[in-house]
């Protein structure tokens, strides 16, 4: 009982934290602290095997050892196509074709392109971003709802589909012997639900906030690159193309890997294509190496907090609980896989603990595998978007240098609320279909 309560109690003081703006270096070793101390769980690895200090750091170290090229790479990405003027190239000519009313629509458009391409939900953070900013600034739309937009076009309609290449999709097919494109169908109609609705959301939402007075507000730290010769719009889209070409050509072969030779290939592109209108490279380098460290190494601490929860005697009794409910069972692993991807702040981690768990006896009991397989994933992606998971850290705190209090709502309705609303649909369909 004593340890149900703190992991609760960490989780909640962890989200609230979050909010707060408190460091995450401090708030997540404290908060994964208050789970082992509730937990009866030794502190110092000279005490016994589970301790907080080795499952708190294992879980820093892994992700910090299997993500730290990609971001690398993905942070310099984005500076060099800031510092080149590439992205305000591509932003202005975007505004030119399709007018300042259509600068959400082109945003939300790149980022599902890029993700339904294979590129990772980091990396398309990362390289979107800086068209992201001139296209607001171009509208003067309110900065504080740029997370939103590039989550909502990265994590919602795409993640989770049919035919997508992300891990989300692809985790069920171990476990079920389906395919990616397991049950299409419903999928195809929960997507553009999903995308129409929520679209309409955030364009509701942005309407809002301009009626309220809100607007664009420039900072001191953003590029000043717009009083000079700009590159071509299409020499800004290349590298783009290119990190997109070589990681849907690759990513079956090499996974992880394709990530990291397709963002080689964007970074060299631009040096290549666009080296003269570099307005300060070495700045560039120095500001792209610093945000990629601020951001993994923030990510990192909040899965540190996840690895220790996840050995505590509390998360074992709620992952019995969550994969042993009564009813109907695609409800049953759609609510079992929300919950522990939110305790774990991990869409693909809710998969990974819930499916071995749940998957053969529904099989055994005649559930549709196909059926079982969307509503596992589109289900990963809803509860996953809590104030302390990685990505939205990620992408409000270290990419678009915003607050959780100014930038999280919006993101939350769009990335939660409607994926949620997804799920719902989805089982409805199968049911009922």
């Amino acid at each position: 009982m004593l340890s149900m309560i703190g992991l609760v109690g960490g989780l909640i003081l962890l989200i609230i934290l979050t909010l707060r703006g408190v460091n995450l270096f401090i708030a997540a070793p404290l908060c994964a602290l208050l789970v082992a101390l509730s937990s009866d769980m030794a502190i110092f690895p000279v005490t016994a095997d589970i301790n907080f200090i080795n499952a708190y750091m294992d879980g820093f170290a892994s992700f910090l050892s299997a993500w730290f090229f990609m971001f690398l790479l993905g942070s310099l990405f984005g500076k060099f196509m800031e510092d080149t003027g590439a992205a305000d190239s591509v932003a202005s000519y975007i505004v030119g074709k399709l007018g300042m009313k259509h600068a959400v629509l082109a945003i939300v458009i790149a980022c599902a392109v890029l993700t339904y391409g294979g590129v990772s939900l980091f990396v398309v953070a990362f390289s979107v971003y800086p068209m992201a900013l001139s296209l607001f600034k171009d509208a003067n739309l309110p900065r504080r709802f740029i997370p939103a937009t590039l989550a909502f076009g990265s994590v919602t309609f795409t993640m989770t589909s049919a035919g997508s290449p992300e891990i989300q999709n692809w985790i069920p097919i171990k476990y079920l012997g389906t395919s990616p494109y397991a049950a299409w169908e419903v999928s195809l109609v929960v997507a553009i639900f999903m995308a129409t609705f929520g679209y309409y959301w955030l364009n509701k939402m942005i309407k809002k906030a301009l009626a309220n007075g809100e607007h664009f507000e420039e900072r001191d730290d953003d590029p000043s690159v717009v009083d000079r010769k700009r590159p071509h719009p299409i020499t800004g889209l290349i590298p783009l193309l290119v990190v997109l070409l070589l990681s849907f050509t690759l990513h079956d072969t090499l996974q992880q890997t394709a990530l990291i030779i397709a963002l080689l290939g964007g970074v060299l592109s631009i040096m290549v294509i666009n080296f003269k209108y570099f307005h300060d490279l070495a700045g560039a380098v120095n500001v792209g190496i610093t945000g990629a460290l601020v951001a993994i190494g923030n990510t990192a601490a909040v899965v540190g907090f996840g690895a220790v929860a996840k050995v505590s005697p509390a998360f074992t009794a709620a992952v019995e609980v969550m994969t042993h409910m009564p009813g109907n069972e695609l409800v049953g692993a759609a609510v079992a896989v929300s919950v522990i991807a939110g305790l774990t702040g991990s869409a693909s981690g809710g998969q990974v603990i819930a499916l071995p768990l749940v998957a053969p006896g529904y099989i055994d009991m005649g559930v549709n595998p196909e059926q079982l397989h969307r509503v596992v994933a589109i289900s990963s992606g809803a509860l996953d978007t809590l104030p302390h998971n990685g990505y939205v850290v990620t992408l409000i705190r270290a990419i678009c240098k915003e607050t959780h209090q100014r930038a999280y709502w919006s993101m939350a309705a769009l990335t939660t609320v409607v994926p949620l609303i997804g799920v719902a649909l989805a089982i409805g369909l199968f049911i009922f279909f």
